[in-house]
């Protein structure tokens, strides 16, 4: 009985899993879709090779801004990397402007996470530029987070390093959608972006879902001195991807933030082993890992525009390959730091789950009353 229970659970997976690997059988397909994979591919090496040359802190963050920003269209691009840029340097003077005042104080940083991610996230889902709103609250977050520890970076060095790699992925991607635009697109041509709808005002759903997003970041400065601060990083960024969803989708389906969890773990997951396994096989030679890398990025891109449900996954997947894959330098190549990122986003699984369950219990605690009281 418990087995057969046990497989009913696992059907949804089992289909899922089926249909991402015959979607890959297709990696290598002509068309539209190899198109936007050899972009991505150009575009992504190109950020680590400047990213490399600059000596920024956080390769790999720049390799995944280099993924995140080039589109299928010149236009697209243009507008998702001004949307990008503006939002990590607002999110960065904020960060700046708040760790300053409390370096070394994790329950003021609790404080000032909960509210500044409560509110962006709520822009997030009402406002029209959700992109720059999204990294607004994700660059504030991480700039607080390092504050946490007196002997880590400065706020300032580190709010910088995060403006510069930004810049460095989003430059990349312009030039490579620029460079496409006038070969390739004129015989493939790509998406231009579609017309970003403002829903602001007063949603009582997004509110009540922004909060908890704001609760659950406010726990990450909390777990300091058991959790280093790469991984606890990692565990906000955690908090505000998964909890980055349609606004529609909070008035018609309850468990859209549990499926984005379940499909963010097996995105990092795969992307994680992926990497690792390169690491593992190709030791310090920078073309094998090179070659490892173009495929990663590949495959992250093709789950991201296959002809299913499950875009989001290949987009988590190209995170954890990056994070994990990309070294600062090619001759320190460890998998160490990754794996350190990736018990990060779970430990930002967590947080999310300890804090939906709080509020659970919270909306459950009016009618537990009544009963009592009826009683």
């Amino acid at each position: 009985m418990e087995t057969n229970r046990i497989i009913r659970r696992l059907a949804p997976l089992k289909q899922l899993m089926g249909e991402l690997f015959r979607d890959l059988a297709t990696l290598l397909k002509p068309g539209p879709r190899m198109v936007d994979q050899a972009e991505a591919i150009a575009s992504v090496l190109l950020a680590i090779a400047i990213a490399q040359l600059a000596g920024t802190r956080n390769v790999g963050w720049a390799a995944f801004s280099g993924f995140m920003v080039i589109r299928s269209h010149l236009s697209a691009s243009t507008q998702r990397a001004a949307l990008r840029v503006l939002g990590t340097v607002l999110g960065a003077l904020g960060g700046y402007v708040v760790a300053t005042q409390i370096v070394g104080h994790p329950l003021w940083a609790s404080l000032s996470l909960g509210l500044v991610v409560t509110a962006t996230m709520y822009m997030v889902l009402v406002g029209r530029r959700t992109y720059a709103w999204l990294f607004t609250g994700l660059t504030f977050l991480m700039v607080v987070v390092e504050s946490v520890v007196p002997q880590a970076s400065s706020p300032a060095s580190y709010a910088v390093s995060r403006v510069v790699e930004i810049l460095i992925g989003t430059s990349a991607s312009l030039i490579i959608s620029y460079l496409s635009s006038k070969t390739l697109r004129h015989w493939i041509p790509g998406q231009p972006p579609k017309l970003a709808v403002s829903q602001f005002g007063w949603h009582t759903n997004a509110a009540w879902h922004a909060l908890q997003a704001g609760i659950a970041a406010a726990l990450v400065p909390l777990f300091y001195r058991w959790v280093a601060i790469p991984a606890l990083i990692q565990a906000g960024i955690t908090v505000m991807a998964v909890m980055a969803v349609p606004l529609v989708s909070l008035d018609t389906n309850r468990r859209v933030v549990s499926t984005r969890m379940v499909h963010r773990f097996i995105g990092c997951s795969l992307g994680a082993l992926l990497a690792i396994a390169i690491l593992l096989s190709c030791g310090h030679n920078a073309v094998l890992i090179t070659l490892g890398l173009c495929l990663g990025v590949a495959i992250g891109r093709h789950i991201e525009n296959g002809p299913h449900r499950y875009g989001y996954i290949g987009v988590q997947f190209a995170l954890a390959f990056l994070v994990v894959l990309v070294p600062d330098r090619y001759a320190s190549a460890d998998i160490g730091p990754g794996v350190e990122r990736l018990l990060g986003i779970l430990a930002g699984f967590a947080m999310l789950v300890l804090t939906q369950q709080l509020f659970r219990a919270m909306r459950a605690l009016p009618s537990r009353i009544a009963g009592m009281r009826r009683r």
